[in-house]
């Protein structure tokens, strides 16, 4: 069913464990991840980029597909349909659309802005009765043409974003979109410490979860963060699984190049990314 990230983060944050938010590409992505998470009994995020809205003609279109296919795959666990690093137009769009949950990057405007346009956006989004994230400090690389040096958040700003009554906020804490570079200095358990104190019971996002060390994620949840954020890894794993089909020639097998057979693989693949994940986070069971 779908519904906002609210409720099933702040039972997370409760619980200890985190629920994980899947960036979603086209219908076999949304598939893969819903079918998983129904078998896991989890609850889960969509994540829609601005980027990937537009892949798909549009956010309306987006919301049409995922109801729709929460409706004919019978899906009973909690589904959020959320605006990843939304534009403040891109977040009116969302709202209009028929997304349960946006979120408002406003991590590159000064922080008086990032204020001011952050509370707009929870009035409106509240008053339709969807969640809404914001952010703080800059995820590092890049996403959608969005560039981030990865700058540690300060606590202090943190605090004024989450006092606007926002449900969950994003804060920079050395985190990278994509893939991490081998002198990656790991994230700043320090920050997000005191990021915590200042912001009490507000489930915390670690965006750019790919990649980031088991040991590593735990401890984040330990201190506060009850969303994690995949993308880059179930693009990974589709990209090897779709690769080894079409390079071992089964393309050219009978009809191998049906586009259900062709993409099965890299479908079947992002299950398995998306339930290794579900466990790390210790999101199982919890629905």
């Amino acid at each position: 069913m779908l519904v906002s990230a609210t409720e099933m983060l702040k039972k997370a944050k409760e619980g200890h464990y985190a629920v994980g938010q899947f960036n979603i590409n086209n219908l076999e992505w949304t598939k893969s991840v819903l079918a998983t998470a129904q078998e896991l009994n989890s609850p889960v995020i969509l994540g829609v980029s601005e980027g990937a809205g537009k892949y798909m003609t549009g956010f309306k279109t987006v919301a049409a597909m995922v109801k729709a296919m929460i409706e004919e795959m019978n899906i009973t666990v909690p589904v959020a349909l959320h605006l990843d690093h939304g534009t403040y137009d891109g977040c009116y769009k969302c709202i209009k659309a028929g997304f349960s949950s946006i979120m408002f990057d406003g991590s590159h405007y000064p922080i008086e802005e990032n204020v001011e346009k952050t509370k707009e956006l929870v009035k409106v989004a509240h008053a339709m009765g969807l969640s809404i994230e914001a952010e703080v400090g800059s995820i590092g690389g890049e996403e959608d043409g969005v560039v981030g040096m990865g700058e540690c958040a300060d606590p202090d700003e943190c605090k004024a974003i989450a006092d606007l009554g926002i449900d969950f906020l994003a804060a920079g804490i050395g985190n990278i979109h994509g893939k991490y570079p081998e002198n990656w200095q790991g994230l700043s358990f320090e920050t997000l410490d005191a990021i915590q104190q200042k912001t009490g019971d507000m489930p915390l996002v670690l965006h750019g979860g790919t990649g980031i060390p088991a040991d590593m994620i735990k401890k984040a949840i330990d201190l506060g963060v009850a969303k994690i954020n995949v993308n880059t890894e179930c693009q990974l794993s589709f990209a090897a699984a779709t690769r080894e089909y079409v390079e071992a020639g089964k393309d050219q097998q009978g009809k191998g190049f049906d586009p259900r057979k062709l993409l099965a693989p890299g479908a079947e693949a992002i299950k398995a990314t998306v339930k290794e994940k579900m466990e790390l986070f210790g999101s199982v069971g919890k629905a």
